[in-house]
């Protein structure tokens, strides 16, 4: 085992706890938004101290910046400008910049197949 480095069950272990926070966070977050809050401050804590990414469902729930929980509609806005996804979050006012990755590929795959269309006849 490398130095640093966790058994996969311990991983494993640190995973549920996370997506039990989360799933907790937003159910708390309609009557005490500050209990949400805290609970990605702990999953966040897991994270660091089992060397565990923080599960994918739930990475574009909190803040980058503040490490809020977002809930749209509420405390960020959601938008599609460019490309991209811009979340900008209420509480302190950063944008995180998503891009359209799959998208891209298959336009730029798309287009890649009529050029050899063309070519072709």
């Amino acid at each position: 085992m490398a130095r640093g480095k966790r058994p996969n069950w311990m991983i494993d272990i640190a995973q549920e706890r996370m997506n039990i926070l989360f799933n907790r966070a937003e159910k708390e977050y309609k009557e005490h938004p500050e209990r949400s809050h805290r609970y990605v401050e702990l999953a966040r804590k897991i994270s660091k101290k089992y060397n565990a990414k923080i599960p994918q469902v739930w990475g574009r729930r909190y803040c980058k910046n503040c490490y809020k929980f977002l809930v749209p509609g509420h405390n960020c806005a959601v938008r599609l400008i460019n490309n991209e996804i811009n979340i900008y979050c209420g509480e302190c006012g950063h944008i995180m910049k998503i891009p359209y990755i799959r998208e891209k590929k298959l336009k730029r795959r798309a287009k890649y197949e009529s050029r050899e269309k063309r070519n072709d006849e």
